[in-house]
């Protein structure tokens, strides 16, 4: 697995989040290359009354109905001043929210600066909210995983395994069950909250699957729409393999394997694979397995007690 974390610039935040928040670019496009440091919001409200010994200045900043009401309140003379200093500190940009104009000497001391100056439609408090989740989402670390992804009933299964070993025709026959394709041959995954991965598919490849011998279909013309989803939360590894290469095979399943998937462990089976096995069965078998034991429920401790409790209560010969 490959991990990335790449620099989150003012011009992606931009080009990524511009519909979703409505953002306008008014002044400043000399600065859209500055790099956002800090994945969350300032409101610089302290800083614009002068006080700047704890300016978050790595931050988006926001001015919002209260710092725009306060600096109108400024003579002219002291508001320069004020935007001088706030402006002197090497922001990633600045957002004015409710569709606020900044006032006619802000704008050339911004340009000037190079610092990328924007308006947004939202509320202060809406475009905060909205502005910060899609910040946790750029800056969250990211990978890639070899291996198909397949929801099934809730449960996002990663399937991986050395090429032919019979990938793609597990895969199309769990489509055949009904289930949900979210890559195919190439996962990209991403940790969420640092504790959940998500996975989902490379843009190019997406609905797409490669079948050895038939070449590329398109899963969603060919099995429906409710076949592909957009991503899925891992929840499951499956890893296909020779039966000779698996020498000792777990026959209770007493201790639950892990794989760890950027620095989160993950449950792992490894299925061996030889003719005549029903791979599809058998992985969609471990996903429910899965999903039983996420409930409480573990059926080889059951068994294993039952054992145990049997033994205890046979009289010695």
């Amino acid at each position: 697995m490959t991990m990335k974390h790449d620099a989150v610039t003012v011009e992606r935040f931009y080009t990524d989040q511009s519909g979703a928040l409505g953002l306008k670019l008014i002044a400043g496009a000399g600065g859209l290359k500055r790099v956002i440091h800090e994945p969350t919001i300032n409101r610089p409200g302290l800083v614009l009354t002068g006080f700047t010994r704890y300016f978050a200045h790595k931050r988006i900043q926001v001015i919002g109905n209260a710092e725009a009401f306060y600096l109108k309140s400024l003579p002219e003379p002291q508001r320069l001043l004020r935007y001088r200093e706030f402006l002197r500190h090497r922001l990633p940009c600045i957002v004015f929210s409710r569709g606020l104009r900044p006032d006619k000497i802000f704008l050339p001391i911004a340009e000037a600066a190079n610092v990328p100056i924007f308006q947004c439609p939202l509320i202060t408090m809406k475009f905060i909210n909205l502005a910060t989740l899609a910040l946790e989402m750029m800056f969250a670390p990211r990978g890639t995983e070899m291996g198909s992804m397949v929801d099934i009933l809730g449960v996002g299964v990663l399937i991986r395994g050395e090429s032919g070993i019979g990938k793609s025709e597990s895969v199309l026959a769990l489509l055949e069950r009904g289930y949900s394709l979210v890559s195919d041959d190439v996962t990209r995954v991403t940790l969420v909250d640092g504790r959940h991965i998500i996975g989902t598919s490379p843009e190019l490849t997406r609905e797409h699957m490669e079948v050895r011998g038939l070449g590329i279909i398109h899963v969603a013309a060919m099995f429906g729409i409710r076949s592909v989803r957009l991503d899925k939360r891992l929840d499951l590894v499956v890893t296909l393999k020779p039966w000779e290469a698996v020498p000792d095979v777990d026959r209770v399943g007493m201790e639950q394997k892990t794989v760890e998937i950027l620095g989160v462990d993950i449950p792992h089976f490894i299925i061996p694979v030889r003719p005549g096995r029903d791979l599809a069965r058998l992985i969609e078998v471990a996903a429910l397995h899965t999903k039983l034991k996420a409930s409480g429920r573990n059926p080889a401790k059951e068994m294993n007690d039952r054992l145990l409790a049997q033994m205890v209560g046979t009289p010695r010969l």
